[in-house]
């Protein structure tokens, strides 16, 4: 789910600490184009607090009491028409992030970003583009690789999947696992920007990924980052 162009991009924030809380909103609250809709404090209020306010985005801490981000980004993605889900962590290459991306979130901030950034993450992944830098997603990828290597039926399966592109298409996938914008892919690759988005559709269609994220994990699990 992406915000309609034109209209103020719809936040949900979910966190367990209410001072975690106020200060998102207020970093959310003061921003152009963004509304904050509403406030979770753990994973087991997300369902209901979505069907409420119908977010684009929605800000997600991993580790909650009761119900953690991870289970409940599963569950939102599993709902169909989810809203894009960045996760919130202390840490920069958490185990927990990394399944999190898996099991569809579209990036991920550390709590000690600074509010500029986090702004312009929430408009990014609503805007569809991706809000991990390149050097995120290295730092990413490299440990996935360290802390445990795709398994050989990832491998395969990945492979198999990269084998349904046009070698443009896998062109822009292998940029799009580089963690490279729209923008950059177009400038890299001499095609418009309209031309990359209509690519970056059809790959999420073919590698049956639910973001961006997922493409670069396939591009990983293939062996080719």
């Amino acid at each position: 789910m992406t915000a309609p162009e034109g209209a103020a991009v719809r936040v949900l924030v979910v966190d367990d600490d209410p001072l975690v809380r106020a200060a998102l909103s207020m970093v959310l609250g003061g921003a152009d184009g963004l509304r904050l809709v509403g406030e979770a404090a753990d994973g087991d209020e997300v369902p209901a607090a979505v069907a409420a306010t119908a977010p684009d985005v929605v800000l997600m801490d991993i580790r909650m009491p009761r119900v953690d981000g991870l289970a409940a980004t599963e569950r939102l993605q599993a709902g169909g028409d989810a809203p894009q889900v960045i996760v919130l962590t202390t840490f920069d290459a958490d185990d927990h992030v990394l399944r999190a991306l898996r099991a569809g979130a579209s990036g991920f901030l550390l709590k000690d970003t600074p509010p500029a950034d986090i702004v312009d993450a929430v408009r990014r992944v609503a805007d569809g583009e991706p809000m991990l830098s390149p050097t995120v997603t290295r730092q990413l990828i490299a440990h996935v690789a360290e802390a445990a290597a795709p398994r050989d039926d990832d491998g395969d399966r990945a492979r198999a999947l990269l084998a349904r592109l046009s070698e443009r298409e896998r062109e822009v996938a292998l940029a799009v696992g580089r963690g490279l914008s729209n923008a950059d892919i177009a400038a890299e690759l001499y095609m418009s920007v309209a031309t990359v988005k209509a690519h970056v559709s059809r790959l999420l269609v073919k590698l049956e990924a639910g973001n961006r994220v997922q493409v670069a994990l396939v591009v990983h699990d293939a062996g080719l980052l």
